[in-house]
């Protein structure tokens, strides 16, 4: 007779049948591991492969030889997922900015806001110091000098914006007049010759007079700015502003919808924008020839700060793992990458930090936003070595005062830099005006912006991931202390009660007192 076990209550077969059945089960959860496994890194295995399908089928269609319009076409697809994107970043910035402000208490906000404007500061300060220092050693505009930008076929870019009006436009940009104009364009001082009176000889005297115009792009500073304050506004009004809170918290998860939609779409988008850029390309040799140690001392500098010093300042405070971090952030990075657009990589950046890592979601969708707009350190290295590098171009010996002048300028000018492809050229052109120097070989940069400003964006969102990564460690530990100050403090309550129930019970003094008192009610009478 077979043998039989219980468990549980229900007859089971012999040991035989048993085995078989975890053999099975083995060989199925290997399965299930793998399917769970696949399932989970779908996106990212897309979106890498999206990438080096891109850069296969970029160099099948470049042997082509494609006219303009027939690039424009192949380039439709990429240029749809830029559009998607784009598309998302005014509700995501604004209601998600809104619902952070709101749903976080207003010391704490005060705290985070300060810790984090002091990461994005401090990180940005030692990017540039990076940078100014890789330009000082890998030197790659000695021996350029021969380097003119009628060799390379380029357009010149001219800019003739004061230091000083560039600064004020940042602080305009911060207040905007109209908040409808701000989700489409940004203000930018022009200037105009204005006649004053005539000289001695009769000549017109002119005067160059700034006037206020507006240009296309997002004012993503100023809308930041009023959308945080709105929503500390929010939560003052207390029960009056719930209603408008839950409404921003509701747009906030629909949009985040719309994001999880979009991101199937990123694979397509990623593999049609890379083909795109390398059907493009110009002669790559003249441009590699000629601006390699460029391209080199700015990857370096990225590689660097990205690689080592984010991780190490991570690190520091977390005592966590930044490369397992940083691991979940594959689909971001690929999307930075092929966008060039830290706006554009806001989206998926945001899904992915709350769902791979854990991230608190007021934490995330308070700091990302601020970050992608402010935090530039990929952005602050290769603009401090486009600063010597023109420097050396034109044999100009860069003196203390000047290199610390392209330090600070870097710093504070990657803040009003836009988060879109080669948005940090026209910051360089401020940097340049600030130490004296020609504006004539920006065009320089742009030739091999395209290639420098993959890693640039990468190491951008890099610095706000780990910003946010850092923040919620110290929420959360902040949070335990809060915790274990109102466990003791119950303790000790608890014990303050049963030492005067002690008392009460124990002590003779207490005891006799009462019923002395119990005994001569009228003396306590005459007493009062």
């Amino acid at each position: 007779m077979e043998k039989k076990s219980e468990i549980n209550g229900h007859a089971m077969a012999g040991s035989a049948s048993t085995d078989r059945i975890v053999e099975k089960s083995a060989q199925k959860s290997f399965r299930e591991k793998l399917l769970e496994f696949l399932r989970k890194n779908l996106l990212v295995i897309l979106t890498v492969s999206g990438v080096l399908v891109g850069v296969g089928l970029g160099m099948m269609v470049r042997n082509m030889s494609l006219t303009k319009a027939q690039m424009t076409y192949f380039a439709f697809p990429g240029e749809m997922l830029l559009r998607m994107l784009k598309m998302i970043i005014l509700p995501l910035v604004v209601c998600s900015l809104i619902s952070g402000a709101a749903s976080l208490d207003t010391r704490s906000l005060g705290k985070l806001g300060g810790i984090a404007v002091a990461y994005f500061l401090v990180t940005t300060l030692i990017a540039s110091g990076i940078g100014v220092t890789l330009a000082f050693i890998i030197k790659p505009g000695v021996g350029a000098g021969a380097l003119n930008t009628n060799n390379l076929g380029l357009e010149s870019v001219s800019s003739n914006k004061e230091t000083t009006d560039s600064f004020l436009d940042l602080a305009r940009n911060l207040f905007p007049a109209n908040l409808v104009a701000a989700a489409f364009r940004s203000y930018a001082t022009d200037y105009k010759m204005v006649a004053v009176g005539n000289d001695t000889n009769g000549t017109v005297l002119y005067q160059k007079v700034p006037i206020g115009t507006e240009t296309d792009g997002m004012n993503i500073l100023g809308l930041v700015l009023f959308a945080m304050v709105f929503g500390v506004a929010l939560r003052k009004l207390g029960e009056e502003g719930e209603e408008l809170i839950r409404f921003f918290n509701a747009f906030n998860e629909a949009t985040m919808v719309l994001v999880s939609w979009i991101m199937w779409y990123i694979p397509i988008g990623i593999m049609f924008l890379v083909g795109s850029k390398i059907v493009e390309m110009e002669d790559v040799v003249l441009l590699v020839t000629s601006l390699g140690k460029y391209i080199f001392a700015s990857i370096l500098g990225h590689i660097i700060h990205g690689g080592i010093v984010l991780p190490l300042i991570y690190f520091g405070f977390t005592r966590k793992n930044p490369f397992s971090f940083l691991s979940g952030l594959i689909t971001p990075f690929t999307t930075a990458f092929a966008t060039c657009s830290s706006s554009a990589t806001l989206p998926s950046m945001i899904k992915c930090v709350e769902e791979n890592n854990g991230v608190d979601k007021r934490i995330s969708r308070f700091i990302l936003p601020i970050g992608a707009t402010v935090n530039m350190d990929g952005a602050a290295i290769f603009q401090c070595i486009a600063a010597v590098f023109i420097a050396q171009l034109n044999n100009a010996e860069l003196n203390a005062g000047q290199i610390f002048t392209i330090l600070v300028t870097a710093t504070a000018s990657s803040v009003g830099a836009a988060g879109i492809p080669a948005g940090g050229i026209i910051t360089i052109a401020i940097i340049l005006e600030a130490i004296g120097l020609p504006t004539n070989d920006l065009s320089l940069m742009l030739a091999v912006d395209w290639i420098v400003d993959r890693t640039t964006t990468v190491v951008n969102v890099e610095g706000d991931a780990l910003g946010a990564g850092i923040l919620h460690h110290i929420n959360q530990q902040e949070m335990k202390k809060q915790q274990h100050q109102e466990e003791e403090l119950a303790e000790v309550r608890v014990e303050a009660v049963a030492n005067a129930q002690a008392e009460e019970e124990t002590s003779p003094l207490v005891t006799h007192q009462t019923k002395a008192l119990e005994a001569t009610p009228e003396a306590i009478e005459s007493v009062l």
